[in-house]
């Protein structure tokens, strides 16, 4: 079963390589964020089924957007996107409601084993 998912990272190119793996893979990406202040607004636009969240962002970064995406909707699937060495921020993202996380540079076997894991499919 398909999802539908928003991608949020500062880095086109991240963007880019996890709209790839994810398209191939039959998911559908119905927006893309640069900064949490963004992705905040898009998901009260498309209501997504999951969130691909950057940790480190200008103007919000990914844990304070994954705080104000779960006060608005409890139920919210996000998986964090981190770098190699930010396994503290990761900590705090799961504590503050993400579901799992992945680190950059993206392996697809291991994006997509997480999507379906948190999507339950």
């Amino acid at each position: 079963m398909p999802g539908r998912i928003m991608i949020v990272d500062d880095a086109a190119f991240m963007r880019m390589m996890l709209k790839d793996i994810l398209t191939k893979n039959g998911y559908e990406v119905v927006a893309e964020a640069s900064n949490g202040k963004e992705a905040v607004l898009k998901y009260e636009e498309v209501k997504p089924d999951l969130v691909t969240m950057d940790i480190t962002m200008p103007e919000m970064d990914g844990i304070t957007a994954v705080k104000e995406i779960k006060k608005r909707d409890p139920n919210a699937r996000i998986i964090m996107c981190s770098a190699m060495g930010q396994q503290a921020m990761v900590v705090d993202a799961i504590q503050a409601g993400a579901r799992d996380f992945i680190v950059k540079p993206f392996k697809p076997e291991r994006v997509i084993e997480a999507v379906k894991k948190v999507l339950g499919n």
